[in-house]
């Protein structure tokens, strides 16, 4: 049964991560509009939309600065600014997903050409200067969810003898410390990243904390098979799903749907806000994380006093 649960699940990893990584696809990006509307420009954003297989979902604003407070706000990821005459600027964000920059920088100048309209491109919100392609925020809540549910695992079969309240406290203890050492070695030691610290700590170790006591849970419940589930979740479906390694408007949409709602993307939603976007945090990843550990700490805790009363 082992041999065949681990073949089985080396085929499906490699397929979780090929379907959503390998050739990513705009479906749905959102774009903000703004200035002269006439026939030259219409033309230019129907190019654009023809070269990407009616992906854009525009949205007009009255001024830039609302367009500009939209990209801030993470509801569009590009800035088309209809400038007069046969010309457009286009203000790109690769903080808020360099994939998607990466597309339209490509894409923007051969349709300019192609119909006629002179294409400034912009990068308004760029990554930073030490993680270009935006994947230090992936690697840093990959390995915060991982060693999370690893370190359950270990401490479930090396401290055995804990009841759930000090299984409890430990587990938020290796959270806390694996937390600062990861965000310490990302920021401080390699530089890769100019991190809000206080901010990003503790999101980091509620995202290991959800991880762990998703273990826990499903220990309780189903035994040694825990494992699977919490596998599944955090890695062959979660990680994928995040929109930390291929932007979310790239993404499969049964990824797309599902990836806010599990704990990797709601982690990587959280810290790439703060760390990008922090005067526009939003609430939905924050509780998402809540949620999560909530449940898990509350089923865990549950049936093991249930299972300890004589």
């Amino acid at each position: 049964m082992i041999v065949l649960l681990v073949s089985a699940a080396a085929g499906v990893f490699a397929w979780s991560y090929t379907y959503a990584f390998a050739n990513p696809y705009p479906h749905d990006v959102p774009i903000a509009v703004v200035g002269t509307e006439d026939a030259d420009h219409g033309v230019f954003l129907a190019g654009m939309d023809e070269a990407l297989d009616m992906s854009f979902v525009p949205h007009r604003f009255a001024t830039y600065a609302q367009a500009r407070n939209a990209v801030d706000e993470q509801t569009v990821f590009a800035v088309f600014d209809e400038q007069p005459g046969r010309a457009v600027v286009m203000d790109v964000s690769s903080a808020s997903g360099a994939s998607v920059a990466e597309l339209l920088e490509t894409t923007g100048p051969k349709v300019g050409r192609a119909v006629g309209v002179d294409v400034v491109i912009r990068d308004i919100k760029p990554s930073q200067k030490g993680d270009p392609r935006g994947l230090a925020i992936f690697y840093v809540t990959l390995a915060s969810v991982v060693v999370g549910f690893v370190g359950a695992i270990q401490l479930t079969v090396h401290a055995s003898a804990l009841g759930p309240a000090s299984r409890i406290g430990f587990t938020c203890a290796y959270c806390l410390l694996g937390a600062f050492a990861i965000a310490a070695a990302v920021d401080w030691l390699l530089g890769a990243l100019s991190l809000p610290f206080l901010q990003v700590w503790p999101t980091l170790a509620l995202a290991m904390y959800v991880a762990s006591t998703l273990f826990l849970m499903f220990f309780v419940l189903i035994g040694r098979w825990a494992i699977l589930p919490t596998w599944a979740i955090i890695v062959l479906i979660g990680n994928p799903a995040s929109g930390g390694a291929v932007s979310w408007p790239l993404l499969p949409p049964f990824l797309r749907l599902v990836g806010p709602w599990l704990p990797s993307g709601a982690a990587i939603g959280a810290i790439h806000t703060e760390v990008y976007f922090s005067g526009h945090l939003h609430s939905l990843p924050f509780l998402v994380l809540t949620g999560w550990g909530l449940v898990a700490t509350f089923v865990f805790c549950l049936i093991e006093y249930r299972e300890a009363r004589p």
